[in-house]
């Protein structure tokens, strides 16, 4: 336990105000396990909180054995506490209906002659359209403000970062897009005589609100008194090469990162000298990266939680792990 200067305890007890907390990592490495965990630890602590997976594949109902899937349910056996695996299919059916107004519209608007059908599907057959909506969801669930705190287990390796990154790039697009409009609309008005009342501009609407909707996420998300990014890592290679890119990614975007948990340390006191070979190998290699994570990630270690004897499923478990990530 020597490597942790600040507990995972000590970090909360001094940042009481946190609101949006995040657990990610590379997959595999049990982000869902430590949202659960924490998640259940607020709930603790007497405030409403709400565990939310923003993951397109849903582990948050195996994890609680409890279907929590497409409205935030109560977790059975912990008060305080809410869960949700938000459906990923009914948002993009959503935003796939708003994206097809929008651009049956503008092709009304600009007299093209082309089915708003063939941009939709080309706007939509993009495989980051599904995380953009994932991410409109969860900073929905942000604005709506209805719970103390928001427990995210977020979806797998780069997503977090590509969606934060947008926000910028998404007020910049925007920023010019409205200058854009705002010039058509005016060369519109010259070019037609006819003094008609201005219409409404759906699209210019839209537009203002998404830039509105960015600017107020990444407030949000940027600010260290409300929210905070937590990565796990395993101590192997891949998930500490994929976690340090994440940390130097979430400072260009001054992302406020609470700190690194360390997850499945094999007991060597559970090893004897009869114990196979291959559990000896996993030691003295897990030894051999805890020493990398001490020196990479020093004062950000928090915890370092042991390999289960079972997978961690269910209240009880979580409660278990619950004392050693908060010991």
């Amino acid at each position: 336990m020597s490597m942790i200067k600040k507990s995972m305890q000590a970090y909360m007890a001094e940042n009481s105000s946190l609101k949006y907390i995040f657990f990610g990592g590379k997959g595999g490495v049990g982000k869902t396990v430590m949202a659960g965990t924490a998640a259940l630890w607020e709930a603790q602590q007497g405030k409403r909180t709400l565990l939310a997976s923003t993951n397109p594949v849903h582990s948050l109902s195996s994890l609680l054995d409890q279907n929590v899937f497409g409205k935030p349910t109560q977790v059975e056996g912990v008060p305080n506490l809410w869960a949700y695996e938000i459906d990923t299919h009914d948002t993009i059916e959503k935003s796939k209906r708003e994206i097809r107004e929008k651009i049956e519209w503008f092709l009304k608007f600009a007299e093209i002659k082309t089915k708003a059908e063939e941009f939709v599907e080309s706007a939509t057959m993009n495989p980051s359209f599904e995380e953009s909506a994932m991410f409109e969801n969860m900073i929905d669930l942000m604005f709506d403000d209805e719970y103390d705190v928001y427990v995210f287990d977020t979806a797998p390796t780069a997503n977090a970062r590509r969606l934060l990154g947008m926000s910028s790039v998404y007020s910049m697009w925007v920023n010019k897009m409205v200058q854009s409009r705002e010039e058509a609309m005016s060369l519109k008005d010259i070019l037609s005589y006819s003094k008609k009342k201005k219409e409404k501009d759906p699209l210019m609407e839209y537009l203002l609100n998404l830039r509105e909707r960015m600017a107020h996420a990444k407030e949000l998300l940027t600010d260290k008194t409300l929210t905070s990014f937590f990565f796990v890592t395993l101590p192997e290679a891949l998930p500490i090469a994929v976690i340090t890119r994440f940390i130097g990614w979430f400072h260009e975007f001054n992302i406020p990162v609470g700190g690194v948990v360390v997850n499945m340390q094999i007991d060597k006191n559970s090893v004897k000298d009869t114990s196979p070979d291959f559990v000896k190998n996993r030691v003295a290699m897990q030894d051999e990266y805890m020493k990398k994570i001490e020196s990479e990630f020093d004062d950000r270690v928090r915890a370092v939680l042991p390999l289960f004897e079972t997978e961690v499923r269910g209240v009880d478990m979580l409660k278990r792990a619950a004392d050693l990530l908060f010991a």
